[in-house]
């Protein structure tokens, strides 16, 4: 058996937030395993790459990371493990061709990583997808600054959008456990922001007890001492019932925040798409939130080009952008993916269309988000400092309105403000999605 004990091991997250947590989890098994955890890829004997293959370019981003990586091999690197989606989705097609990685582990094997290591190590290449037990592991290394963290409370979706590969790379809707998860969070330590994460939050609990628990596990990480606020991402709008509505306004931890996914606008792309709702409802479930929870900030997603798409149904979604109002909103062409439905229909529009509507829903949104960050000059804001700019030369933060790495953030300066602590801002400027202000003890010299 190979010696791992004075193995340094570094590892490269790519994806979304969900393989972060993912990653984390990964880095705790090493730690539990004896081996040396460090930031410096070029002194890594050995090199986790955590990839997405959620999309085509999130694909050739894993192979290109993959193949930098296999480069340190002329260095200190002396094994290259590829995991996640990728090989989860594609190892009979990429094993044998991307031979730069000795092992390949999808994203249920993690407990068979120094197994396939040593052999490795005997001078085996080892594809270990599918080998693993899946179980689930409360450890976590925590990879984000220390007051905030993600807390994935399933994986998998049923959903079956059809432009999407998600059920054919994770599977099916798994909830974790309810115990399991309390217990994860309370060992997270102290936590500002603790940001739920799954393909679908509000679906939490179907699967494992028959019914809706989201609302209840809120309401227990909510009463930990050590969590002091819980952000919501992932929400669909058909699971979003009364009573969590009536949660999220009442539970003064609950930041008054949802990222609810719509995807497009109009009806027929809508059941093209195999998406729950319709425009009408869609503008209902707004206006309900917004009249249950007058200082919401909300946030969605859109896909442009989805095949088949008119221009008067583009011009439908960028209408429906101006009267929905939306605090912040994410845009994306449409990739076709094979092996999924949307593959196969008819109207497939050309990259540049696709690329040219992208733009202009974000400038229908900068103005929508112009409209909103100006009434915020000279207003004092409580933000959440995220810790120093150095670039800016300034502190930067949060309000409770931007989640971190996709929202805005507010830049600011201070005499002195704590990295996870709450401060007041002076907003005096506004960017297209940040803002800038300074505190009330500010002296500028």
């Amino acid at each position: 058996m190979t010696d791992f004990s004075q193995k340094k091991f570094g590892l490269i997250s790519l994806g979304c937030d969900k393989n972060r947590v993912d990653s984390e989890k990964l880095l705790s098994i090493i730690k539990a395993g004896g081996g040396i955890i460090t930031d410096d890829i070029n002194s890594a004997q050995i090199i986790i790459v955590n990839t997405c293959a959620f999309l085509n370019e999130s694909r050739k981003e894993a192979i290109e990371t993959a193949l930098e990586c296999a480069s340190y091999k002329s260095g200190e690197l002396e094994k290259l493990v590829l995991t996640g989606c990728l090989p989860q989705k594609y190892s009979g097609e990429t094993f044998n061709e991307l031979t730069e990685a000795d092992v390949f582990l999808g994203t249920n094997d993690y407990d068979k990583l120094f197994e396939a290591l040593d052999r490795a190590y005997c001078g085996e290449r080892v594809d270990f997808v599918g080998s693993g037990n899946g179980c689930y592991n409360a450890g976590r290394v925590i990879t984000t600054p220390q007051h905030y963290a993600y807390l994935k409370i399933a994986d998998g979706c049923n959903n079956r959008c059809t432009y999407c590969l998600i059920p054919k790379i994770r599977g099916r809707y798994v909830s974790y456990r309810f115990e399991d998860l309390i217990n994860e969070a309370e060992s997270l330590g102290d936590v500002s922001e603790l940001i739920l994460v799954a393909q679908d939050v509000t679906r939490y609990g179907i699967d494992l007890y028959g019914q809706k628990k989201l609302l209840e596990i809120l309401q227990k990480l909510t009463a930990l001492v050590n969590i002091n606020s819980v952000r919501l991402l992932y929400c669909y709008p058909d699971m979003l019932d009364d009573g969590l509505i009536e949660e999220i306004k009442n539970n003064p931890k609950i930041i008054k925040y949802l990222d609810i996914p719509f995807q497009h606008s109009e009806d027929r792309i809508l059941k093209l798409m195999n998406r729950k709702g319709s425009k009408e409802e869609y503008l209902s479930l707004i206006s309900k939130l917004r009249k249950s929870i007058p200082d919401i900030a909300l946030r969605s997603t859109f896909i442009a080009g989805f095949p088949g798409e008119t221009e008067e149904e583009f011009e439908g979604l960028c209408s429906f952008l101006r009267q929905a109002k939306l605090d912040n909103c994410g845009f994306f062409a449409y990739s076709r993916e094979p092996d999924t439905a949307a593959y196969r229909l008819k109207g497939q529009i050309p990259y540049a269309v696709k690329k040219r509507r992208v733009k202009k829903l974000y400038a229908v949104q900068r103005e929508i988000s112009a409209e909103k960050l100006e009434q915020y000059i000279g207003q004092k804001l409580v933000v959440l400092c995220d810790g120093i700019n150095y670039e800016r030369n300034c502190f930067e933060g949060r309000a409770y309105f931007s989640a971190p790495d996709i929202d805005g953030k507010v830049y600011f300066n201070a005499a002195n403000a704590v990295q996870g602590e709450y401060c007041e801002v002076i907003i005096t400027e506004r960017g297209d999605y940040d803002l800038y202000g300074r505190t009330e003890d500010f002296v500028n010299e």
